[in-house]
């Protein structure tokens, strides 16, 4: 799996199974993101999905505002999920978008390059709330294959930024899962 539109979708549907395994007691569990618990760990992604749409349309940082500050959850976070990440699906989806030129908050970037940060996002975020939620916290292999092509030469640029805790060094023979997990700063 190469395209990144495929690869995007994939990671979503695997965030969206640990979504759906999120029992009622659980949203305040504490996640590998030290500063977020299951909800807020949902509400972070929600918050980015919703960001997308106005994005790929060509919107700045600056135009979208305050529209989407606030409880985005509401009293139906796994709904708001599912609403916002079909919005994100279908913007990306949509022809020749990949090639326009976004502006993030560090910058402009492709369409393509920004979907490609949005998917090895998704993918290590369905892990921290898999393991959270104490679930299956296998990642397809593949994907993982892909977000650890594109994250490990961003690595040594990462550390210092906040984004990620700092990479760990992996275990010698260790699987594309093990070494994304390390790379984005988690004990697997």
């Amino acid at each position: 799996m190469t395209d990144v539109v495929d690869l995007h979708d994939a990671a979503a549907e695997r965030f969206g199974e640990a979504v759906t395994a999120i029992r009622d007691d659980e949203w305040r569990a504490v996640t590998p993101c030290t500063d977020w618990n299951v909800a807020e760990l949902l509400e972070h992604n929600v918050v980015e999905c919703l960001w997308v749409p106005p994005i790929m349309a060509g919107e700045t940082i600056e135009s979208v505002g305050d529209r989407f500050a606030g409880d985005v959850l509401g009293g139906f976070p796994k709904e708001a999920w599912e609403t916002a990440m079909e919005a994100a699906c279908n913007a990306i989806a949509v022809p020749g978008v990949l090639e326009r030129i976004v502006h993030l908050s560090y910058g402009d970037v492709s369409g393509e390059e920004f979907v490609r940060q949005r998917f090895m996002d998704l993918l290590v975020h369905a892990w921290d709330l898999s393991r959270a939620v104490h679930t299956d916290e296998t990642l397809p292999a593949d994907l993982c294959e892909a977000a650890l092509a594109y994250v490990e030469p961003l690595t040594p640029a990462l550390a210092g930024t906040g984004l990620f805790a700092p990479a760990i060094e992996p275990p010698a023979g260790a699987d594309a899962q093990t070494r994304l997990l390390c790379a984005t700063g988690r004990r697997p």
